[in-house]
């Protein structure tokens, strides 16, 4: 019952465990059996990614407080992996060519170098000036956003990404908008150049970097010296102060060793030259001298690896990648003459939708000018038939007016003619009242003479008397029937006389009245024709006044410069006003 009891518990230990494995641009689970090797999960990483430069590249985990690399031919369980679940491991590369331009022949290895590269520059691990941050930066944006178009690429396009070490953002007092006009003016001079174009570019750059692809480790030349710094890289060994990883004060290339070992602690170097003095060097840890001697190793198969002729399998891989890139770039340029054809197609079309679009607004505005053509027709037509009838209205008006003036003309001439009749008549009356007044001075005269012969008559008459009473009074007794027939015939004589006196008196009196009442009546007529000139003389003046007016109106009618009704108004009230 104990044996079977002890089988059952071994069925139910479970013969998988879960693996993640990281990429620089991905994270990968899976289900890993309990006795695979460290080979058997980095070959199922490499089939899974399509990677087949694998010798760069290692799984690496951590260790408290350092990092190992996954040992190919030892069980994954059995080393010191993390005891999680799942079991993290990092895919990177362990090793670094020493020209990425004639080893790198896949683009997914270049791809994952670039990422690794990048992110080394970035969190500052590898040391890079400022002038080529911003160059590498400038490869990295064509690299993920392709040709600069500014159209598209408007400022502020780079706020998310992260394309310059911390220290070199704070070195100069310089604004994110001024890196990214800085880094922009690069990227837009790497026009027509390829993501994978882009990323070698980048690792050419970069490999020239002093402490590009170095691992370093904190090391004493003896066990009371000073730490030193090694360094393991493709070219060899170089030993390091701990403040300055840039320039190594002694190395020793892989050409010159000719054996590294160590004991415990100690490593020793040895010179291929023999006359040259061995090297020694102490790592206080025992995890650490193992990954040293394994980048030793490793560093150095590929040092000699790249000195023989290529395998069969590197020969194809690169005659692959040959004829990829060949592909590739035929691909490209078909690429690139379409894209030209279509951007000329773009642009054709732009310009016929341009062109139509003008045209359709030519259209348009040919419709709108129509439009309003034909409505300035109708109104045209409209005003037309307005003017014929206005026309029609002031010919109407001017042969009224040309009446009016004919008949003010006649009415003139009328005038002029009862003016000149007038005149004479006036000129008649005065001359008549001249000689009235001649004869009025004449027959003055004369009844005057009258007068005088009255008076004198008178006075004789007087005298005559006087001296017949005299001379009656001294021959009365002696002659009285001769006197008393004398004094009857003398008075008799006498009585003759003053009857006659008394009628010419009376003729003279009646004469001077008729006169005096011919000369008043004559005078009223004078009055009254002068009244009569002075009103014809101003209604001469008015209708002066009027046909002037009426000559202007029909000037400015037949001229067109003034308006029928509104003259005929203002005429009627200038009328109006000058008859008042």
């Amino acid at each position: 019952m104990f044996t079977m009891s002890i089988l059952g518990l071994k069925k139910k230990q479970p013969k998988t465990f879960k693996v993640k494995v990281s990429t620089m641009d991905a994270e990968m689970e899976f289900s890993c059996e309990v006795k695979w090797k460290g080979k058997d999960l980095f070959d199922l990483v490499c089939r899974t990614i399509g990677l087949r430069e694998t010798w760069f590249f290692g799984l690496r985990y951590t260790v408290k407080d350092t990092y190992a690399w996954l040992k190919p031919d030892k069980r994954v369980l059995d080393q010191e992996v993390p005891k999680d679940s799942p079991i993290t491991f990092h895919f990177l590369a362990k090793f670094f060519p020493e020209k990425v331009e004639d080893e790198l022949v896949q683009e997914i290895t270049q791809h994952l170098f670039f990422l690794q590269v990048k992110k080394q520059i970035l969190d500052e691990e590898i040391f890079c000036s400022p002038e080529a941050s911003v160059l590498l930066a400038s490869y990295a944006v064509q690299a993920k956003y392709g040709d600069y178009d500014p159209n598209f690429h408007k400022p502020g396009f780079l706020a998310q990404d992260e394309l310059l070490p911390k220290r070199v953002l704070m070195q100069y007092q310089m604004t994110p908008d001024m890196w990214e006009e800085k880094i922009t003016a690069w990227y837009a001079e790497h026009r027509n150049i390829t993501r994978d174009e882009a990323e070698m570019e980048y690792l050419k750059i970069a490999q020239d970097l002093e402490m590009y692809g170095v691992s370093y480790f904190s090391i004493t030349q003896n066990k009371r010296d000073t730490e030193l710094l090694l360094g393991v890289d493709a070219q060899g060994l170089h030993i390091y102060n701990p403040n300055n990883k840039l320039s190594p004060n002694k190395s020793f290339p892989w050409s010159g060793i000719r054996n590294i070992s160590y004991s415990e602690k100690e490593f020793t170097i040895k010179p291929l030259d023999k006359k040259k003095e061995v090297f020694k060097f102490y790592s206080s840890q025992l995890r650490v001298n193992k990954l040293i001697l394994q980048l030793c190793i490793g560093n150095h198969d590929l040092f000699m690896r790249r000195r023989k002729v290529d395998s069969i399998e590197v020969q194809q891989m690169k005659a692959q990648a040959k004829e990829e890139k060949a592909r590739k770039k035929v691909e490209r340029q078909i690429l690139a003459r379409e894209k030209q054809m279509r951007e000329e197609a773009e642009r054709a079309k732009e310009d016929m939708e341009r062109r139509l679009f003008q045209l359709q607004d030519e259209a348009r505005m040919a419709n709108e000018a129509l439009l309003r053509s034909e409505e300035t027709a109708d109104l045209l037509a409209e005003k037309a038939q307005i003017a014929e009838e206005e026309a029609k209205l002031l010919a109407h008006k001017a042969a009224e007016a040309e009446q009016e003036r004919q008949r003010l003309e006649v009415t003139a001439l009328k005038t002029k003619e009862e003016k000149r009749l007038m005149e004479q008549k006036m000129r008649e009356a005065e001359s008549l009242a001249v000689k009235l007044v001649e004869q009025s001075e004449r027959r003055l005269k004369e009844a005057d003479h009258l007068k005088q012969d009255l008076n004198e008559a008178k006075d004789a008459e007087r005298k005559a008397k006087q001296k017949l009473l005299e001379i009656t009074k001294s021959t009365y007794p002696v002659m009285f029937p001769d006197t008393t027939l004398d004094m009857g015939s003398m008075s008799v004589r006498m009585d003759f006389k003053d009857s006659d006196m008394k009628r010419l008196s009376m003729e003279i009196e009646r004469e001077r009245l008729e006169y005096m009442e011919k000369s008043k009546h004559l005078q009223d007529q004078l009055k009254e024709l002068k009244s009569e000139i002075e009103s014809l003389k101003l209604e001469e003046q008015q209708q002066a006044g009027l046909y002037s007016l009426r000559s202007l109106h029909i000037r400015m009618i037949s001229e067109g410069s003034c308006d029928s009704q509104d003259w005929s108004n203002d005429s009627w009230k200038s009328k109006e006003q000058i008859t008042y």
